[in-house]
């Protein structure tokens, strides 16, 4: 009866089935997979927010496909404080990263085609390709001290029916940014084979350090046809206000159609709100003073990290150039599984397995750098003492 596209399985992993009976036990949780700005304690200007949104253009619907131009200019003009150039003409607007995915899957692939996401990363990816009958495959990154792409393994997951390959940057949970080299080498692959390059910026703002080596968006991307998105639930820290957007770049002509395409697609769906458009230049003022929090946040706990895990730890504490989130190596003498379980058992602290992420080895564990300071510094004392 239904579609052979929802094969997601409605089962309960063990963590999540443990972490209900402790809450309804009554049991007291450090969780340290927090990465919901809006419940982590950020302050947020309310009462401008609210103004934002009661703009009174808002009461006139104007269905404008890419978005209206004043919400694009908005856009443009944070890559521009940024110190990117970006066209108006070149943004569209989503409702989100999510729905930017599905966007671009209709545009680039047919069912049955391919595209390249990297491993470990954010596993929504596979639900969304799927949903348009869309094929997933990985690319790994490996760790040498820092993250990078394996390219060699790259070029072998490549095939007949790929149509591109996706870079989340800073990628997450890693935190590695692609570096100057990797995208030479990215862009000579994509237009040896004429694929697209999707790349996934929403935490690029983030960044912990200063590095010449850095590719901070791929906005500027002139020899492949290039999708560099963001929102937002990020750069605002407003996940609940919907508006993503797409920067379009590449060679003139193929970049004039996709964007023509993508319209024709944006007008079937016409999903992006009209309140949060007209509000989109002043919400994007309001960043600084967000994101300087989130920034302080995740710089610390980071530190407080580092300083509980040093060398002669039994845990590493992988190397993190940016986003909200930090990788910890634990000896392999459990299961990932087993190591959040006994975590959360034994001290009542929550993380995420690295499968959750497609590590391909074992064994790592996933916390969130946004989880309020107190809590962080308690979780992480009460796993060292856990012995590791």
């Amino acid at each position: 009866m239904f579609s052979s596209r929802l094969n997601a399985s409605a089962e309960v992993n063990r963590i999540t089935r443990r972490l209900r009976e402790l809450r309804a036990a009554g049991r007291p949780i450090l969780d340290l997979t927090e990465s919901n700005p809006t419940r982590a304690g950020i302050r947020y200007p309310g009462e401008e927010i609210a103004r934002l949104l009661s703009d009174p253009r808002a009461l006139t619907y104007e269905p404008e496909p890419a978005g209206l131009p004043a919400a694009r200019e908005a856009v443009a003009a944070y890559y521009a404080e940024r110190g990117e150039r970006v066209d108006p003409a070149r943004v569209l607007l989503t409702a989100s990263t999510s729905e930017g995915y599905a966007y671009l899957f209709k545009l680039l692939a047919d069912p049955g085609d391919e595209v390249l996401v990297p491993r470990p990363s954010y596993p929504l990816f596979d639900f969304l390709a799927e949903l348009d009958s869309v094929r997933v495959t990985h690319y790994p990154l490996v760790y040498e001290g820092g993250w990078r792409i394996d390219f060699d393994a790259l070029r072998h997951a490549l095939t007949p029916r790929t149509r591109a390959i996706v870079v989340v940057n800073p990628n997450n949970p890693t935190g590695s940014f692609l570096k100057q080299d990797e995208l030479d080498e990215l862009i000579r692959i994509c237009r040896d084979r004429d694929l697209a390059v999707v790349s996934d910026e929403v935490f690029s703002d983030y960044a912990f350090d200063d590095d010449s080596r850095r590719v901070r968006t791929l906005s500027q991307t002139d020899n492949v046809l290039t999708f560099s998105m963001s929102g937002l639930s990020k750069v605002v820290g407003l996940p609940q206000l919907k508006l993503g957007w797409m920067v379009l770049s590449g060679p003139d002509s193929v970049r004039r159609e996709a964007f023509e395409r993508l319209e024709f697609i944006a007008d079937t769906y016409l999903s992006v709100s009209t309140p949060v458009q007209w509000a989109a230049a002043g919400l994007l003022a309001l960043r600084q003073g967000i994101q300087g929090q989130i920034q302080r946040r995740v710089r610390r706990n980071l530190e407080h990290l580092r300083a509980t895990f040093r060398a002669e730890s039994a845990v590493r504490v992988l190397n993190v150039e940016g986003g909200w989130y930090a990788t910890l190596q634990v000896p392999r003498t459990r299961s990932e599984e087993d190591w959040a379980l006994t975590l959360l058992d034994g001290h009542g602290v929550l993380v995420q397995p690295g499968f959750f992420y497609d590590f391909e080895t074992e064994a790592f564990l996933v916390v969130s750098l946004l989880t309020p300071e107190a809590i962080f510094s308690e979780a992480i004392v009460n796993v060292g003492r856990f012995g590791l």
